[in-house]
């Protein structure tokens, strides 16, 4: 038993996919803390970018 805990504890196959989910969990925690900032970033972002598209069409002047 106390062989294969030594051999468990020292054991780093699985540090990676700690990692990534530390990683991960700390990105969902930024996420929610600035969630309100970041939806309006976006929506800033979105209607930049439909305002931007409203000139480009006026002045093509398609037919």
């Amino acid at each position: 038993m106390v062989k294969w805990l030594k051999a468990f504890w020292y054991e780093e196959d699985g540090v990676g996919i700690i990692e990534i989910i530390l990683i991960l969990v700390i990105l969902i925690m930024l996420i929610v803390v600035f969630r309100e900032k970041i939806q309006e970033i976006v929506k800033k972002a979105f209607s930049n970018i439909s305002s931007d598209a409203d000139k480009v069409n006026k002045s093509l002047n398609i037919k």
